[in-house]
């Protein structure tokens, strides 16, 4: 698409620069749409870093990324599971569950493969404001019609409802009447410019304003985390370590080992559930809760440098009720598109990135960009995820009105040898329906009905 006239001119636009922007930004490109922008508002790609860097293999995969030492740091084959009661409960798997990886690293290498496929891309550069508007190229045509009208004594123009001469009425009304796509707003180097595109994928994070503007309900949830990097003896740096209960109220807390001698430490809540273990209401904040946890002797022990690179962020959970409008598409945690038992939002948000650039080019394509054009990528992301993001969101009420005891009373359940062998065979980070399924069709189901009670019979 190109236009003469400001605003710039796109066939699509996506806000947000991070591995899921990328991700639907390429894949439109590569079904065929010519024009394809995306903007990033920091000065890097993947910087400042809001993720604790712990990539499924399965995550990795629907990235279409190979794991290289460009990104990869270490990888891991388990978990060390601790709930209140300090009894570890250690969960292997047969080979790599998950990667930790660099996230600036790895976001920088999906936006050089979306740039490698023609994706323009442009830092510095931050969306302010956006509403539906008429094409440029349209209102340039419609002034012309005006302007001919007023120097045309007999103009003969007809009208596609009938064969009557159009008035001038109508050519005006024209300009007004037609939206055809979006006007979006934005800032870079101080300067404020408009862009024009028939559909944009908000891709602008957790606390992304896009879906609003475009008159959507946010998500569920927002879980606060809180993350540092330390020299941190592990006990074995092929797992992670994962603290459950008041520990980390709503969530978890863990430890990442990056190496054998250094990790990533923290922890997210939800802060409803926090408030319930802090006197004081303003000290039931991630931070709060950090300091607590870098404090307890069993990691302050293990700590050997003082923290550094200390990194914050909010993880969405429970997806927007609607995702789409006129036009316009909402992905990865700015849609809530993450996993609520985890908080894990690459592998989901990269399922919906695909659909999305899909969608966005058969859109581009057949020139459809209505509604019910859109909401064929609300289908078709529901179809993939939509049963693990309900199943999460029932654990993740479970888990927000279970105190320490309830929990020292499933891990003590699921601590048995018989139970552990069917988690480390079909334990998946992605699809934790598997796992559940199997344990309540084994000779165990009766225990786990006893621990977990209707929720697990509501999954069957």
């Amino acid at each position: 698409m190109e236009c003469e006239n400001e605003p710039e001119c796109f066939d699509v636009i996506v806000i947000g620069g991070g591995p899921i922007g990328s991700t639907a930004a390429r894949y439109a490109k590569l079904n065929g749409v010519s024009r394809v922008l995306m903007i990033e508002e920091n000065s890097q790609v993947g910087i400042p870093v809001q993720c604790a860097g712990l990539l499924s293999v399965a995550a990795l995969r629907e990235s279409e990324v190979e794991p290289d030492d460009s990104f990869v740091l270490n990888s891991v084959i388990g978990a060390d599971v601790y709930p209140p009661s300090g009894v570890r409960m250690q969960i292997k798997g047969k080979e790599t569950m998950a990667y930790v990886v660099s996230r600036s690293a790895f976001d920088q290498k999906l936006a050089e493969m979306a740039e490698k496929s023609g994706v323009e891309i442009r830092l510095k550069t931050k969306a302010i404001g956006m509403k539906r508007g008429a094409d440029p190229k349209k209102r340039t045509a419609v002034s012309d019609s005006k302007d001919n009208l007023k120097s045309a004594d007999n103009l003969e123009m007809m009208t596609p409802k009938s064969n009557a001469p159009a008035q001038k009425k109508d050519v005006i009304d024209a300009e007004f009447e037609e939206q055809d796509g979006w006007i979006l707003t934005v800032a870079s180097s101080g300067v404020t410019q408009k862009m024009f595109s028939k559909i944009i994928i908000a891709a602008d994070g957790a606390n992304g304003r896009a879906a609003g503007w475009a008159g959507l309900l946010p998500c569920e949830k927002l879980l606060s985390g809180i993350q540092v990097d330390a020299e941190y003896e592990s006990m074995d740096s092929d797992f992670v370590e994962v603290f459950v209960g008041s520990v980390a109220p709503g969530f978890f807390a863990w430890t990442i080992p990056m190496s054998d001698k250094s990790s990533r430490i923290g922890l997210a809540i939800d802060r409803d559930c926090a408030k319930k273990y802090s006197n004081d209401e303003k000290k039931a904040n991630a931070k709060s809760f950090l300091t607590e946890f870098l404090a307890r002797p069993e990691v302050a022990a293990k700590i050997k440098s003082e923290p550094m690179n200390l990194t914050a962020g909010n993880i969405p959970i429970g997806p927007m009720k609607k995702t789409y409008a006129e036009g316009f598409m909402v992905v990865g945690d700015a849609a809530g598109q993450c996993k609520p038992i985890s908080g894990g939002g690459i592998y989901p948000g990269a399922v919906a990135a695909k659909i999305a650039g899909k969608v966005a080019a058969q859109a581009v394509l057949s020139n459809n960009f209505s509604e019910k054009k859109m909401s064929e990528y609300e289908k078709l992301w529901k179809k993939e995820l939509k049963r693990e993001f309900d199943i999460g969101m029932m654990a993740h009420g479970r888990r927000e009105k279970m105190g320490d005891a309830d929990m020292n009373a499933i891990f003590a359940e699921l601590n048995d040898p018989e139970i552990l062998a069917i988690i480390n065979e079909y334990g998946d980070m992605d699809h934790p329906s598997v796992l559940i399924q199997k344990l309540m069709l084994s000779k165990h189901s009766w225990k786990m009905m006893k621990v977990f009670g209707a929720f697990l019979k509501s999954l069957i």
